[in-house]
C-alpha cells in the first residue's frame, strides 16, 4: 500500500515547525509511521544545497541558478527518501515541497510559470502531495515573529516585505486553484485554535 504524501508551506514566520511537530506526533499516535523530512534538504547531498541557498552572500545569487538548485535539492530528495517511503507505505511529512519553488522562486524571484511547470515537470516525474497544509498570516506578523527569534537570520529571511507579500499572493492563488489539495489554516490564530483547524483535516486524511 502506498503511503500518503503530506507537505507544509507558508511565509517566513508562520509556525510551520511548531505545527509539524504535531502534525507528526498526531499521526503516530494513530499508529502511522511517519518520515519526516525538509526541503531544501532531507538528504545529505540535499543538506548541502540548502547551505549554499539559505547562507547570506554578497552579490546574492542568480535567479535561475536558485531555482535550478532547489531542483537538483528535489531530484535528490524524491529519490532517496521520498518515494522509498512512500513505497514501503509510510507517510511522508515534508517541511515545504513544490509548491513553494512555484512561490518563492516564481512569485518572489518572479521566474515564469511555465518555466517552473517544465522544470517541475520533469523532477516530480507526476508525484505530487496528498495533502498540503499552508499556513496564512499577515507578511507583517510573520516579519516580527522571525525578528524576535534568536540567532541568525538566512538569506530569504532578509528579503524585504514586498517579496514576502508576493509570495504569499501566489500560494493563496495556489490553494484557490487547487482547494481539494492545498487546506489554508490561519496561522494568526492561537497554537489550540491551529490544533483543531489540522486535526480536522487529518482525521478524513487517516479515514481516506
Amino acid at each position: 500500500m502506498i503511503g500518503k504524501f503530506i507537505s507544509i508551506e507558508g511565509i517566513e514566520g508562520a509556525g510551520k515547525s511548531t505545527q509539524l511537530a504535531f502534525i507528526e506526533r498526531y499521526l503516530s499516535q494513530a499508529g502511522i509511521n511517519v518520515v519526516v523530512t525538509r526541503e531544501p534538504g532531507g538528504t545529505q547531498l540535499g543538506e548541502q544545497v540548502r547551505e549554499l541557498l539559505l547562507a547570506p552572500r554578497e552579490g546574492g545569487m542568480a535567479v535561475d541558478t536558485e531555482l535550478l538548485l532547489m531542483s537538483a535539492a528535489r531530484a535528490e530528495h524524491l529519490d532517496q527518501v521520498i518515494k522509498p517511503a512512500l513505497e514501503r507505505g509510510d507517510w511522508v511529512l515534508s517541511d515545504r515541497f513544490v509548491d513553494a519553488t512555484f512561490a518563492y522562486q516564481g512569485g518572489g524571484r518572479g521566474i515564469a510559470t511555465d518555466r517552473i511547470e517544465q522544470i517541475s515537470a520533469w523532477t516530480l516525474n507526476g508525484l505530487q502531495t496528498d495533502t498540503t497544509f499552508l499556513f496564512d498570516l499577515p507578511v507583517e506578523v510573520g516579519q516580527q515573529r522571525v525578528i524576535s527569534r534568536k540567532g541568525d537570520i538566512d538569506r530569504f529571511e532578509q528579503e524585504k516585505t514586498v517579496f514576502f507579500q508576493k509570495i504569499r499572493d501566489c500560494y493563496l492563488q495556489r490553494a484557490e486553484q487547487e482547494p481539494n489539495r492545498v487546506k489554508v489554516i490561519d496561522a494568526n490564530k492561537s497554537i489550540e485554535e491551529i490544533e483543531l483547524q489540522l486535526t480536522a483535516i487529518l482525521k478524513s486524511l487517516i479515514s481516506a
